[in-house]
């Protein structure tokens, strides 16, 4: 049996098992073993195996969808400032770092020393794990290392610890973690290079999360991230420098059934064998499920095919589809529907169905053959942690120092333009040049690198579209604001018939009033100011009524504690503004 398989079978089994019990009544994992059950390697794999449903699932292609990046019929709670404090629950749950600590408090009750270093270490990196997720979302926290005994009051009750001293620890477990666990590529288990890959995030995060707010002390952690990102680039399996060749084709990384461990580091494993899928497919394609779309501002930003910038042509925001997506960055084309598109292992081209995406621009990344449209059969394997990532925290890390060279971009950054026969980015072309488009976006970027920042920018909302990163930038970037601009989608000057692919038939049809007669099979009919509305240049509208949106600077980059949690723990502040 192939080893995502077991591991699927050991995850569910754990999964069901914890499941069935209230957390506040049930005792750690250990208490439904022996004694003896931490003697042997087998054993420690199987309790840190019940770690892995930590890890997200359908958020990883569809969280994007409470940012600026996918464009739902509802806008989320975040982009419409609708957040409230709940009760209970909000994300304040700490199940999984009690098992974490008892394990760590256990563990080296077994005399096997390679399985209590390599274990540890995994144990490890989902403390780590577990915490930056906190951290993210809460800010500070209490920090606790050791399972607590209910009757004590004083450790339960404890106030938050500083983000300097949660961020320490952090990275305290993943540097244990990497000098410790063993180097084999193994796509589906966490290893040395997944404890790599977390730290290169967790430094950036919180590096640049210093930065802009002056807070002081930052340089440390974008260092910490760039160590971490070199180890992967220049000594690892992933490396192209290792390996010789080229990096993945970017449509086929994510609509391969089995992850490609050439590239992505770790992957969360489904089964069509097992009966094991998500819904990345139905979600895509069907007119009842959201009807995903990317922003019209997303499309701006992709580049053209010979690296100049597709926001300096005049009218830019009242072009054709058809020639609006020619000759751009191949990502796009790799990324949502445009002339030439084919469903995989399929040769009918499709133009964009607008009644599956509110803004015009219906999005292919994951998606597979049709035979998986049926909600909750999609088996694409999903990344958590993939080399792209990592080369684009180096690129960014690097800039925000001022340490940036033409030659580490060469080695980072410019591999994934490479991948899509993309021009090199230059360095002094573009901190002699920065993109007032995306400046406009960004408008607390300064500096002598204030355009290879941007482009870095343009490069990581592109290349990690639909993986869940956005929200965690903007946040990072104190780049709230970018938040409550417009949303449009694709253009149409007004009524009338249009053709979506490229090859002379119509495709849509746009009315105003009546329905026409004598309806084509195959075209798609909708009506002006119903179905479809438009501003007054000519763009989709998909939220007419929440045009004007706020974001509040003092309070929105984090989420609010739960009020019982307040009342448990008197200990506890609210964050700011909540």
């Amino acid at each position: 049996m192939h080893y995502k398989h077991i591991l699927l079978i050991v995850v569910i089994g754990f999964s069901l098992f914890s499941c069935s019990q209230d957390f506040l009544d049930k005792e750690p994992i250990s208490e439904v073993t022996t004694e003896n059950f931490f003697a042997t390697a087998s054993d420690l794999q199987l309790y840190t195996n019940g770690f892995y449903r930590m890890f997200p699932s359908t958020s990883i292609y569809n969280g994007d969808s409470k940012t600026d990046n996918i464009i739902e019929i509802e806008l989320s709670a975040e982009m419409r400032g609708a957040r409230f404090v709940p009760t209970s629950g909000g994300g304040w749950n700490w199940a999984y770092l009690r098992d974490i600590n008892f394990f760590l408090e256990n563990y080296e009750r077994s005399d096997d020393e390679a399985a209590k270093s390599h274990y540890g270490g995994v144990a490890r990196f989902f403390r780590a794990y577990f915490y930056f997720e906190k951290l993210q979302r809460f800010g500070e926290v209490p920090w606790y290392d050791k399972t607590i005994d209910p009757a004590d009051e004083e450790t339960l009750t404890k106030p938050r610890d500083s983000r300097q001293f949660i961020v320490d620890k952090i990275l305290e477990d993943l540097d244990w973690a990497i000098a410790n666990m063993q180097a084999d590529q193994q796509v589906y288990e966490v290893t040395k290079y997944a404890a790599l890959a977390l730290k290169s995030r967790v430094g950036l995060y919180e590096g640049t999360y210093m930065k802009y707010r002056d807070i002081a002390g930052y340089e440390k952690y974008l260092e910490a991230s760039i160590k971490a990102s070199e180890e992967l680039i220049n000594n690892s399996p992933y490396s192209i420098y290792s390996t010789g060749k080229p990096l993945e084709d970017y449509a086929n990384l994510f609509n391969a059934h089995e992850a490609i461990d050439a590239e992505v580091i770790l992957a969360r494993s489904y089964s069509e064998a097992l009966n094991i899928g998500h819904n990345v497919n139905y979600y895509t394609t069907t007119s009842s499920y959201g009807r995903p779309g990317m922003p019209k501002d997303l499309v701006n930003s992709y580049l053209n095919k010979d690296g100049s910038r597709f926001t300096d042509l005049e009218n830019y925001n009242q072009i054709a589809f058809t020639e609006e997506v020619n000759n751009r960055d191949p990502r796009l084309s790799q990324t949502i529907r445009t002339p030439g598109y084919t469903r995989k292992g399929q040769s009918i081209e499709l133009a964009p169905n607008l009644g599956a995406t509110v803004t015009g621009y219906q999005i292919t990344k994951y998606a597979t053959e049709p035979v998986y449209d049926t909600n909750g059969q999609s088996i694409t394997d999903l990344p958590l942690f993939r080399f792209g990532e990592v080369v684009l925290n180096y690129a960014e890390a690097k800039a925000e120092l001022n340490t940036l060279n033409q030659e580490d971009l060469d080695a980072s950054l410019n591999f994934l333009k490479a991948r899509v026969n993309m021009p090199n980015l230059s360095l002094e072309m573009a901190n002699n040049n920065p993109d007032v488009f995306l400046a406009n976006q960004y408008p607390n970027v300064n500096g002598s690198n204030k355009g290879v920042i941007l482009e870095i920018r343009r490069e990581r909302r592109i290349e990690l579209y639909m993986e869940d990163f956005r929200w965690d930038d903007v946040v990072r970037w104190k780049a709230g604001e970018t938040l409550t601009q417009a949303i449009r989608g694709m253009y149409f000057p007004g009524a009338g018939e249009y053709d979506l692919t490229g090859d002379g038939e119509t495709n849509v049809v746009l009315y105003n009033g009546e329905r026409p007669d004598n309806l084509v099979p195959g075209v798609q009919y909708y009506e002006i100011g119903s179905d479809i509305f438009l501003d007054d240049n000519g763009l989709i509208e998909p939220h007419p009524d929440f045009d004007e949106r706020s974001f509040n600077e003092s309070k929105d980059y984090l989420y609010p504690i739960p009020r019982l949690e307040l009342q448990l723990n008197p200990n506890l502040e609210q964050n700011p503004g909540w």
